[in-house]
């Protein structure tokens, strides 16, 4: 359980972040903002970009995969008075340090702190340090929302937009689909303002924009066997309850359905799964939703997951500047083309998955992890989706990790992700620790969280980074424990 005297610790830090950004504006100073390009990556861009205009800072933002010596050189030329790094920059202090460290650098992340640095100039706010999980209990849309509300309190508007990135890095681990610890403190923030309400309801994806059978039929989480990717068959059970899944020419989405129907639909589910075996998913059926009551209904904004995966898609897709509109309020053109991506991202990732199904061997089972071999095929970008929703329905997903890679376009590298599930974590698994140890022996970079991490390294080191992350996991597994430069 967190503290309170870490919480002020680290809201302490968020104010120190908050003067650094306001002496720079104050001085009409330039500041030059990064943020990584996932769902949390683009509200925090997007927060981050609200709270600036707000005081009339001149700042410009740019969404990227990792911060490498392509971002530093451009640092060099801008000569920017002040640089932000929201959603990544933990993971870079060494590169930082030893290339820019006489430039002002506010760092506001989540992902476990590769190194420890001094510096005067870097002011780094990151829940780590507090020992709080970033993981679990506030993302970097998270963090630089509380840098924005010491910046402004009018930025508490913002709320509703970190939480989304919240729930992009799928953070609501607690009872019931909840939030935790920061990420409380951002939802009562967002509820006193009357921003957002919390539904209990059941908790399936599309609950605003999707038709009910297809609801059903699209399920993954929890996987309902004779309904999940059966359209026909949810049709027909829905038919038995009576439920209608139009009104007028319009299909009926789950949010339109009233307390009645939703009971029976539940109370059925229930029954259904019990028969099958599931008891422990019949537990998951129920849960918090997050609606933003001022968007519009039947939205993929009036859902704050379905927002979360419309913000990705454009940050997958090479459209983040369209997210980061949305999230400062634009609800026109790039609301429209925003919905446009994300069929085409839904359509990749079908495809990408369809592709990896379609041969065993794209999918091979080492001692310790599972490993998925893009090649040129899979986009880097969406390498990291493609893990997150293999990893659940592989054969022995609860005992092992998944680490798939693609090659970088135009360039002489490979990005590799991994995931794994609750259950390895438990185990003693850390991904963060394993991606960034293997990568610092392959002359990469690496990190990330316990449960996701990711790495670059350059394509011949491949075949031996995967032994290395195969024979680090299995250290874990042992109850081993490891440092940086670390040879397994």
């Amino acid at each position: 359980m967190v503290e309170q005297t870490q919480i002020s610790l680290f809201l302490s830090a968020a104010d120190t972040a908050a003067k650094m950004i306001l002496e720079t504006v104050q001085q009409d100073g330039f500041i030059d903002c990064f943020s990584h390009l996932d769902a949390d990556g683009v509200a925090a861009a997007g927060v981050i970009s609200k709270a600036l205009h707000r005081i009339e800072a001149r700042f410009r933002v740019r969404v990227m995969q990792w911060v490498d010596d392509k971002i530093v050189d451009d640092i060099i030329a801008d000569k920017p008075q002040l640089v932000v790094l929201t959603d990544f920059g933990s993971g870079y202090l060494q590169l930082l340090n030893e290339r820019v460290p006489d430039v002002k650098i506010v760092i506001m992340d989540h992902h476990q702190i590769s190194v420890k640095v001094d510096n005067a100039n870097f002011v780094q706010v990151n829940p780590h340090e507090y020992d709080i999980d970033g993981a679990t209990e506030v993302s970097g849309s998270g963090v630089t929302y509380f840098v924005a509300k010491a910046l402004n309190p009018k930025n508490v508007d913002l709320a509703p937009v970190a939480l989304v990135g919240a729930l992009g890095d799928m953070q609501d681990k607690y009872d019931q689909r909840s939030f935790g610890s920061l990420n409380e403190f951002i939802l009562n923030d967002a509820v006193q303002a009357g921003l957002m309400r919390v539904e209990k309801d059941l908790t399936f994806f599309g609950r605003e924009t999707r038709p009910i059978h297809r609801t059903l039929a699209t399920t993954t989480n929890p996987f309902i066997p004779g309904l999940s990717g059966e359209e026909d068959k949810a049709l027909v059970f829905l038919a038995s309850l009576n439920i209608d899944i139009k009104q007028g020419e319009r299909f009926r989405a789950l949010s339109d359905l009233c307390e009645e129907e939703k009971k029976r639909l539940c109370t059925a589910l229930a029954d259904y799964m019990l028969s099958k075996g599931l008891h422990v998913e019949v537990s998951n059926l129920i849960g918090n939703n997050y609606v933003i009551v001022n968007e519009e209904a039947n939205t993929a904004l009036r859902d704050a997951r379905e927002y979360s995966v419309l913000l990705n898609s454009t940050g997958r897709m090479n459209r983040p500047g369209l997210g980061i509109a949305i999230c400062m309020g634009d609800r026109g053109a790039a609301l429209e083309e925003s919905n446009s991506i994300l069929e085409d991202y839904r359509k990749n990732i079908n495809k990408y998955l369809g592709w990896v199904m379609e041969k065993p061997e794209r999918l091979k089972e080492l001692t310790n992890i599972y490993v998925i071999n893009g090649e040129d095929h899979i986009n880097e970008k969406i390498i990291g989706t493609v893990a997150s929703i293999m990893v659940a329905g592989l054969p022995n997903s609860s005992q092992k990790p998944l680490i798939a890679y693609a090659k970088v376009d135009g360039e002489d590298s490979v990005k590799f992700s991994s995931r794994t599930t609750e259950t390895v974590l438990q185990k003693g698994v850390n991904l963060g620790d394993v991606m960034r140890v293997a990568s610092e022996k392959h002359l990469g970079k690496g990190g990330g969280h316990s449960i996701a991490a990711g790495a670059q390294v350059s394509m011949n080191q491949i075949d031996e980074f995967v032994i290395t992350v195969d024979e680090l996991v299995g250290r874990q597994l042992k109850g081993e424990t490891f440092a940086s430069n670390d040879n397994p």
